[in-house]
């Protein structure tokens, strides 16, 4: 017959053994919490509230379907005041004070910069809803991966399209900003590197002639023009090559996806190409479904930062499902390898985690209508050429 000491220790063996059990059912049961900051105050609160419907959009499918690994998704959004400045403390909180599983990047670069190097430091997850910029994605992170198509590539469908064309010559218009410059500034080097004659045109916010600009493009045989800005500057420029005479073969302008483009230049919208990163028309992965969802919750259709914030959220989800925990190397692991497709677009990343496989539709206006025309995959209607002025007739 055992000793007593003896039956001691079996009885505190078993006693440890359920206690080691109970707690890893409670922590089987607890929910993941998933922590990201934005603005819900402050200038860029009603910007940012779509990234904060996507989310809770996820949220409430997620849950619906039995949560994650058999845990409810619990979402612990900070608000950053539209003060990007102060978000690297909100990332401290999130992971020091609210012990969140997961993190999402927050509204725009400069922010998303400021998460990342705090989810680098503490070797948590992070995945980068909007930060577009170059600067957001270092070499020698390993634990920020990023959603959106980055700005280096928003000029891509625009050079094979004048690759297509066979053109030499292009002009690249940049909006005194940062991200339109670097959008223009990697396309040039792109440009460069496949033969074009390309050089920059930089304008200021606000200008509404661009007739020095053209005067240079038409001395040096322009062929293309592709410009970066806002749907204000896309009208601008397009009342100045009306007023001019000036159609060069291929006109791109970032702005003239934005349905107020139309709206401002009325039927002489004909034929330009927009830069659309998201539409709510687009037969990417699963949109369709995403659209009817998110409309039927908000009352209204998703724009760009909606399907942003609601494709990293599936991109999270796929890769915890993969990785079939939340453990930081395991989530990290399978973020590194995933390729899985969103409303959004495609999600492929390289080893620094930033994004390869997503790029920015090409639209044109046609009879007053956004029509995909690249890339292939996606296009509804074939690209039609821009016409001289005096050969366009009105549309009836």
């Amino acid at each position: 017959m055992p000793s007593l000491p003896r039956l001691g220790r079996f009885a505190l063996l078993l006693l440890a053994l359920a206690a080691s059990a109970a707690f890893a059912q409670n922590a089987a049961q607890r929910p993941i919490v998933v922590g990201a900051g934005m603005p819900q105050s402050g200038l860029f609160a009603d910007l940012a509230a779509d990234l904060r419907k996507s989310l809770l959009l996820w949220q409430e499918e997620v849950n619906g379907a039995g949560g994650l690994l058999g845990r409810r998704v619990e979402l612990q959004l900070l608000d950053d005041r539209s003060e990007s400045m102060h978000e690297a403390k909100l990332y401290e909180q999130l992971v020091s004070e609210h012990k969140v599983d997961l993190l999402f990047g927050p509204l725009g670069s400069a922010a998303s910069l400021g998460a990342a190097g705090v989810a680098e430091r503490h070797r948590r997850v992070l995945v980068n809803a909007t930060g577009a910029a170059r600067a957001v994605q270092k070499p020698s992170f390993r634990y920020t991966f990023q959603v959106p198509a980055p700005l280096g590539a928003y000029g891509a469908g625009a050079l094979e399209l004048a690759k297509r064309l066979g053109l030499k010559r292009l002009v690249i218009a940049a909006r005194d900003d940062p991200s339109s410059k670097e959008c223009a500034e990697l396309l040039h080097e792109q440009a460069l590197a496949a033969g074009f004659a390309s050089a920059i045109e930089s304008y200021d916010a606000g200008s509404e002639d661009f007739a020095i600009q053209v005067g240079r493009a038409r001395a040096k045989g322009v062929e293309g023009w592709i410009a970066f800005g806002l749907a204000q500057d896309a009208a601008e420029m397009v009342k100045s090559f009306r007023r001019l005479g000036f159609a060069p073969r291929l006109v791109v302008l970032q702005g003239a996806s934005d349905p107020d483009f139309i709206k401002r230049v009325g039927q002489d919208a004909e034929y330009a190409l927009g830069i659309a990163a998201y539409l709510p028309s687009a037969n990417t992965h699963d949109n369709a479904r995403f659209r009817q969802a998110f409309a039927k919750k908000w009352s209204a259709e998703p724009g760009a930062l909606a399907a942003e914030g609601y494709g990293a959220a599936k991109v999270m989800e796929e890769a915890v499902r993969r990785a079939g925990s939340v453990e930081s190397e395991k989530l990290r692991e399978a973020l590194s390898g995933l390729e899985t497709a969103t409303p959004l677009g495609p999600y492929k990343v390289d080893r620094s985690g930033a994004q390869l496989a997503a790029k920015p539709m090409l639209v044109q206006i046609q009879r007053g209508r956004r029509r995909i025309v690249w890339p292939e995959a996606l296009a509804v209607a074939p690209l039609q050429p821009y016409p001289a002025w005096e050969d366009r007739k009105p549309i009836k």
